[in-house]
């Protein structure tokens, strides 16, 4: 049962750090930051979810 649970939540992270790594390329931010927030979002994807969720580019 727990092993099912982390599975689908796992699943959801990965989904929801897809739709972030998309919406950041399709951004008008410099190509650095879009390079950098795509890298945090990579190597820390729940913290880094969050912080780009806050602190990321917008539009």
């Amino acid at each position: 049962m727990n092993l099912q649970v982390n599975g689908i939540l796992g699943f959801i992270l990965l989904f929801l750090d897809i739709i972030a790594i998309i919406k950041i390329v399709n951004s008008s931010a410099s190509t650095m930051r879009k390079a950098i927030w795509v890298l945090i979002i990579l190597f820390l994807p729940f913290i880094g979810l969050i912080a780009w969720y806050f602190l990321g580019p917008k539009g």
